[in-house]
């Protein structure tokens, strides 16, 4: 088979992740733009003649860090050795677009682990992926909408969450349709923010940071109260024993488990004020 593998446009990364979405990956409607937006270098995939059939993202940020999420095969060339093939030319691409030593980031699937590891990932903690109905609550009076005057503040903390600066991807993310975006500000301080925005079902929570469980619990359920009805997931790391505690106290059921793994060196990053993870496929 002659295979090509080409930088991907904007129209090839929605039928990415609309492969995503009919696979059950259960993507936002806008999430494509965001993620072409965040890095428009960062997406490659294998064609036959001009057909693509299959690809993947390997994210640069400021060639500090390094993501491999989204990557998937189209359904017909499975079997054929693509996936390998092609999931080791992005990690060899996304090494030589990264400064010498910077680490790559990847949240790998239970079954595709023992794979990982043997392109040079290790498992650093667990995510776990919940889900609950929501349903309306009393918001808190520290807990109030994200303003356009927030961003500086939100981009700062992330930042600290997050281990790297990614504004090009915040900004874009801040700007998808329909997103809900809420603070904690207690004494003119940000104690935490989260954001959810809508998925092909229900909602996902696309981070929550937040400096202590409290704070992680106010804005969990203002979110809730904002789509009651709804089924809403967010994806927790295990090791902060205080996310696992918030997700069983508010009664949110088991979906599925990945691992954050990384090549090189893993960041050092506080785990206990990251109750919910941003998104599987940029980190």
């Amino acid at each position: 088979m002659e295979l090509q593998i080409k930088k991907l446009n904007q129209q090839q990364l929605h039928l990415l992740v609309e492969w995503a979405r009919r696979e059950g990956w259960n993507p936002g409607p806008a999430d494509a733009s965001a993620f072409f937006s965040t890095d428009p270098e960062g997406h490659y995939g294998y064609f036959e003649d001009e057909k693509m059939i299959a690809g993947g993202s390997l994210i640069s940020y400021q060639g500090r860090f390094g993501f491999m999420g989204l990557f998937i095969v189209d359904p017909d060339y499975r079997g054929k050795g693509i996936g390998r093939k092609l999931w080791y030319e992005r990690r060899d691409l996304l090494i030589k677009r990264l400064h010498p030593g910077s680490p790559i980031g990847m949240d790998g699937v239970v079954a595709m682990q023992p794979f990982y590891q043997k392109g040079g990932f290790k498992t650093a903690f667990r995510d776990e992926r919940y889900v609950r109905k929501a349903e309306a609550s009393e918001i808190q009076p520290n807990v109030s909408k994200v303003l356009p005057e927030d961003y500086s503040h939100i981009l700062r903390y992330d930042r600290h969450c997050f281990g790297f600066e990614r504004e090009s991807f915040l900004r874009s993310w801040l700007a998808l349709p329909g997103l809900k975006a809420l603070k904690y500000v207690s004494a003119g301080d940000l104690g935490g923010f989260i954001l959810m925005r809508k998925a092909d079902h229900g909602y996902k929570i696309c981070p929550l940071f937040a400096q202590n469980e409290k704070i992680a619990e106010s804005l969990y359920l203002a979110c809730l109260s904002l789509v009651p009805g709804e089924d809403v997931f967010i994806d927790i790391p295990v090791s902060n024993q205080k996310a696992v505690a918030l997700t069983q106290r508010m009664g949110a059921q088991y979906v599925f488990e990945c691992a954050r793994m990384y090549y090189g060196t893993a960041p050092s990053l506080p785990l206990d004020q990251i109750f919910g993870i941003t998104t599987f496929e940029l980190g």
